[in-house]
């Protein structure tokens, strides 16, 4: 389990992520459909390496859990894991995603949120291997969810 931490705690510092203000709004985001560009990036392979994707989500609403906003790439292994240490501060959603097993992939998501936007980043370690990759996230409204729950 301490690995996992340190590894989170690694992925954390490479998306940058910081405190912001606990005085700001931390429901910025609107609860409802949004089209989702993804792009997976592999470092150190530049263009080649990156899969860009569009996707839709349905977001929550509400201050509990990401609120729909996780891995979405089809070749990001924490795709269908949970996430855990979920925290708002003002606009900026941060949590970690581990997946179960002793050699699983680990990761850590930084979302900012406006209105009815986002950006995210998501930091992923490869478990066994020595490989990252980074996918990233630029989410805008189209309006009402179509089915009445979010993606898991």
């Amino acid at each position: 389990m301490e690995l996992r931490r340190s590894v989170i705690a690694s992925a954390m510092a490479m998306v940058g992520a910081g405190p912001v203000s606990a005085t700001e709004d931390t429901t910025l985001l609107q609860a409802g459909e949004y089209e989702v560009r993804v792009r997976l990036e592999l470092p150190h392979l530049e263009d080649m390496g990156a899969a860009t994707k569009v996707d839709s989500i349905c977001v929550t609403d509400g201050k509990v859990g990401t609120r729909g906003l996780l891995a979405l790439s089809d070749g990001n292994p924490l795709r269908k894991c949970p996430a855990s240490n979920v925290r708002q501060d003002g606009p900026t959603l941060t949590f970690d995603i581990v997946c179960p097993g002793s050699d699983a992939a680990a990761g850590a998501a930084r979302f900012t949120l406006d209105t009815e936007r986002f950006e995210g980043v998501i930091a992923v370690k490869m478990g066994g291997k020595n490989m990252t990759m980074i996918e990233r996230q630029s989410g805008h409204r189209v309006g009402k969810c179509k089915s009445q729950s979010p993606r898991p």
